[in-house]
């Protein structure tokens, strides 16, 4: 079973720090008083007297302020710079061939992944081109064209059987798959005309 840790609010740890500091009792004794490790009120008492020529100082403030406005200059910077990236995405609303003429992959300081979320292309579709269909599918593409136009209510599953009658060894889903591009949908899976 782990121990939790001991916290200490900054009033009690100022207490004693500012005690340590004045000298009237040794570190021990407040140890035992206060029910706080020597160690730690020795790091306190070192870090009230380091810091406490700053509390007075008025650097600290104008530290402070500065700091604040520089902040709050930052934020404006960044909120200004996603409505301007927000409204450049609008306008760039191009086909991805576009979206790839526009991306410089030899760009010193922007990589291919950053061009490509600013102007709104994935990674993975910057190298890619379209491959097409393969001739195998294309051939089969072409085979359940008319059978598909000639029985509109024949569905995946007889055109299936007919293509396993002619001798290709085709799947029923594979069939579907090269439908579903042709436009074509069976009768019957249609809701009824009210």
């Amino acid at each position: 079973m782990s121990t939790q840790r001991k916290q200490y609010s900054a009033e009690c740890k100022a207490r004693v720090a500012l005690e340590a500091l004045k000298g009237l009792k040794t570190v021990n004794e407040l140890a035992s008083t206060s029910g706080v490790h020597p160690t730690q009120i020795a790091h306190w008492k070192h870090r009230l007297h380091k810091e406490m020529p700053e509390i007075f100082s008025a650097r600290r403030a104008k530290r402070a302020h500065d700091q604040e406005a520089f902040q709050a200059q930052l934020s404006q910077q960044i909120g200004q710079r996603k409505v301007e990236l927000d409204w450049l995405k609008t306008k760039l609303d191009f086909l991805p061939e576009a979206q790839r003429e526009l991306i410089e992959p030899e760009h010193p300081q922007s990589r291919i992944a950053r061009q490509g979320a600013l102007v709104g292309l994935p990674r993975s579709t910057y190298d890619s081109q379209a491959q097409g269909e393969r001739a195998e599918n294309r051939m089969l593409m072409r085979w359940l064209d008319k059978p598909s136009t000639d029985t509109p209510y024949a569905g995946r599953r007889r055109l299936t059987a007919g293509l396993r009658s002619h001798g290709d060894a085709v799947h029923h889903t594979r069939v579907a798959r090269r439908l579903r591009p042709m436009g074509w949908e069976t009768m019957v899976s249609q809701p009824p005309a009210a």
